[in-house]
C-alpha cells in the first residue's frame, strides 16, 4: 500500500505522484471520495490511473492510495441472476443502498451477498489429498445450476476438516494441511480479471452450438468453444441476434455484457429474460444468466474493464465443467474506450486513432474462449463460446476493430443493411458470411442426423449463389430471358430466403427452431425443387407447376409456424409434394 498526490486530472485519466512501489494494474482509491481507479502507466515517478467513476470536481493536491491488489472479481455462489456494472458492483443492491437511480461516486459495496447462507454438501472427506481444481462440495445456486466449489488455483494439500450445512460465502468450509501450514478455504475465490484462469489443456472444438436460428445453425454454425463476430451498421439487428443466442443456445451458462450500448437495450434484456422459460430446464433463463451492464452513460473507463469481468466469470463456470456463452455488445464501444484512454496518455495513434495494441487486446480477449480440460485429479471439460458484436461506423467493415476481430474469430455473420431495410431478419448476408467450423460441424451432424444434412446444406447454398448470378441477368435482359429451369431455381431460392432464412424473433413459435425441424423444413423446400425439376423433364410446364402448387407452397411457407410437437405435419408436406407434382405431370404433360 502506498500514498500519493494528484498532479493532474484529464477526464477519466488521473496523474499522481508519490506512489512509490506501485505496479501496473494495481487498484487505487482516488481523492477523498475514494473513487476506484487502475494504474495503467508508470513513467518518471508519475503514475497514470484510469478512474472507473466520474471525476468531476476532483483536482490536484488530493490524496491517492494504492491498494496493492489488481482489479479482481469475486467468484462464489450468488453470481447467477445478478446484474453487475463493469467492475462487478451489483446494481440492484447499489440502487437500494444509495436510494438513487444513478451511480453515486465513492460508494463501496460488496459484489456478492455476505449474509446469505448456502447449503454446502461436501464431496471430499477428511484425509483426502486434493489439488487445484478438485471439487470440495456442491451448492444448489439456482434451480437450474449446481455450483461446484473448487480448490483455488495454486493450492493443494490434505483435507483436515470439511463442513456440511448452511454457510455464507466468507465462512470457512474446509481446512487444508498444506506444505506451508494450515489453510482455511471458503466458498469464495478472488481472481484478477486480466489474467486467464489456468487449465490443464486446450482442446479442439467439435460439437456445434445450437442457437435455434436457422441461418446460423444451417449455413454458418459456431462450435462450442468457438468465437464469432457480428458486425453490422446501426439498425441491422446485432443486438437482437445476440439476444436470440443468449435466450435459446444450448449452453449451461450465459454471460451477457452490455458494453457502452444504449440503456434501453439493457432494459429489454432485464424485462425479457426473467419471463422467458429455458426450453432445456423449464426454468427462467435468468436462473443461468449473469448480466454485466456498462451502458453508454456510465463512466467510459469501466467499459474497458467490463469485458474482462465478463470473461473471468465465464472462465470460473467453465472450470466447473459447464459450457458457457459470453455475449459482448459491443466490442466497438470497448475499443472506443481504449482509444480515449490512449489519446489521453498521448500514445502514438494507429489506424483511425485507435492504439497500436488494439489488435493484441482483441486477440487476448477472444483467445480466452475455447474448449478446455480443467485442473484437478478428475478433470472436467468445459467451454466458452465468445460472440462479439461490432458496430463499424456506417457499416464499413474495413475499419480497424472489425478487421482485427476477423483475424481472430472463425465465424463471420455479416449483417446487411439492405436486408434489414427489406425487413429480412436475421439480416445475415448468406453470400458474405462464413464459418470455418462448417466442415467439422457438418461431419458431426452427418453422424447425428444422417449424411443427407451436408448434401442439403450444400445444395441450398448453391441455389442461393445461383440466384445471385441469375439476378444479374434478369436486371439486364428481364425474367423472360431465363429458361424454365432457371426460373424454377429463382422460385426455390426465394422460398429458401423467405420461408427458411427469414425468422421472426418476436413470434412464440418461429423464434426458435430445433435441429430436427430445421432438417424437415429444408428437406421440404429442396424436395419440392427436385420434384418440380423432374416434372419439367417429363414435359410439364412451369406455369402449370406454379399455378397447381400455390396451396402446397403456402403450406411450405407456413411450416415455420408449426409447433415443435406437431412436426408430423411437415412429413405430410413431403408426401403431398410428390403426389401433387406427379398429378400435374399426368394431367398436364406436353401441350
Amino acid at each position: 500500500m502506498a500514498f500519493g498526490t494528484i498532479e493532474k486530472v484529464s477526464g477519466p485519466l488521473v496523474t499522481a505522484s508519490g506512489l512509490s512501489g506501485a505496479k501496473i494494474h494495481e487498484i487505487c482509491k482516488v481523492s477523498e471520495k475514494g473513487l476506484i481507479g487502475e494504474i495503467i502507466e508508470i513513467k518518471k515517478g508519475l503514475v497514470s490511473i484510469q478512474v472507473y467513476e466520474e471525476t468531476a470536481g476532483i483536482g490536484p493536491g488530493e490524496p491517492v492510495e494504492s491498494t496493492g491488489a489488481p482489479l479482481s472479481v469475486e467468484l462464489a455462489p450468488g453470481l447467477l441472476t445478478e446484474m453487475f456494472d463493469g467492475i462487478q458492483r451489483p446494481l440492484d443492491t447499489f440502487m437500494n443502498q444509495t436510494e438513487s437511480d444513478f451511480l453515486e461516486r465513492g460508494v463501496t459495496i460488496d459484489p456478492l451477498n455476505r449474509q446469505k447462507k448456502w447449503t454446502f454438501m461436501p464431496q471430499v472427506k477428511v484425509g483426502d489429498n486434493v489439488q487445484a481444481g478438485d471439487i470440495l462440495g456442491l451448492v444448489q445456486e439456482t434451480t437450474a445450476i449446481e455450483h461446484k466449489v473448487m480448490v483455488p488455483p495454486g493450492v493443494k494439500g490434505t483435507v483436515k476438516e470439511i463442513m456440511v450445512g448452511n454457510y455464507a460465502i466468507t465462512e470457512p468450509i474446509c481446512l487444508l494441511e498444506t506444505a506451508e501450514g494450515e489453510q482455511r478455504l471458503t466458498m469464495m475465490q478472488k481472481w484478477p480479471v486480466r489474467k486467464p484462469r489456468p487449465t490443464a489443456a486446450k482442446l479442439n472444438p467439435g460439437e456445434p452450438l445450437v442457437t435455434g436460428q436457422r441461418v446460423i445453425d444451417t449455413f454458418f454454425p459456431v462450435a462450442k468453444g468457438g468465437s464469432a463476430a457480428v458486425p453490422g451498421p446501426f439498425g441491422a439487428g446485432k443486438t437482437v441476434v445476440q439476444h436470440q443466442i443468449a435466450k435459446w443456445s444450448d449452453v449451461d451458462i450465459v454471460v451477457y455484457v452490455g458494453c457502452g450500448e444504449r440503456g434501453n437495450e439493457m432494459k429489454d434484456v432485464i424485462n425479457e429474460f426473467p419471463e422467458l422459460i429455458d426450453p432445456h430446464t423449464g426454468e427462467s433463463i435468468m436462473e443461468r444468466t449473469v448480466l454485466i451492464a456498462n451502458t453508454s452513460n456510465m463512466p467510459v473507463a469501466a467499459r474497458e474493464a467490463s469485458i474482462y469481468t465478463g470473461i473471468t466469470i465465464a472462465e470460473y463456470y467453465r472450470d466447473m465443467g459447464y459450457s458457457v456463452a459470453i455475449m459482448a455488445d459491443s466490442t466497438s464501444r470497448w475499443a472506443e474506450a481504449l482509444r480515449e484512454m490512449s489519446g489521453r496518455l498521448q500514445e502514438i495513434p494507429g489506424d483511425e486513432g485507435y492504439p497500436a495494441y488494439l489488435g493484441s487486446r482483441i486477440a487476448e480477449y477472444y483467445e480466452r474462449a475455447g474448449r478446455f480440460r480443467s485442473l484437478g485429479s478428475e478433470p472436467r471439460e468445459g467451454s466458452i463460446t465468445a460472440i462479439g458484436a461490432v458496430s463499424p461506423a456506417g457499416g464499413d467493415i474495413s475499419e480497424p476493430v472489425t478487421q482485427n476481430t476477423l483475424r481472430i474469430v472463425k465465424v463471420f455473420w455479416a449483417l446487411d443493411s439492405m436486408l434489414a431495410q427489406k425487413r429480412h431478419f436475421p439480416s445475415i448476408n448468406w453470400l458474405n458470411s462464413y464459418s470455418l467450423y462448417e466442415d467439422q460441424i457438418n461431419s458431426y451432424l452427418d453422424q447425428l442426423m444422417g449424411p443427407r444434412w451436408s448434401e442439403m446444406v450444400n445444395e441450398a447454398m448453391a441455389t442461393l449463389q445461383e440466384e445471385s448470378r441469375l439476378e444479374e441477368i434478369v436486371q439486364l435482359v428481364g425474367m423472360d430471358s431465363l429458361s424454365q429451369k432457371d426460373r424454377l431455381t429463382m422460385m426455390t431460392a426465394r422460398s429458401l430466403r423467405q420461408d427458411y432464412l427469414q425468422q421472426n424473433a418476436f413470434d412464440d413459435v418461429d423464434t426458435y427452431t430445433s435441429r430436427n425441424k430445421q432438417f424437415k423444413m429444408l428437406e421440404n423446400i429442396l424436395y419440392f425443387d427436385e420434384q418440380a425439376k423432374r416434372a419439367l423433364q417429363l414435359g410439364a410446364y412451369l406455369d402449370d407447376i406454379t399455378k397447381g402448387t400455390i396451396d402446397l407452397r403456402e403450406r411450405i411457407a407456413r411450416s415455420k409456424y408449426i409447433p415443435e410437437e406437431e412436426l408430423t405435419r411437415l412429413d405430410a408436406i413431403k408426401q403431398d409434394t410428390k403426389a401433387l407434382l406427379q398429378k400435374i405431370v399426368e394431367t398436364g404433360g406436353i401441350h
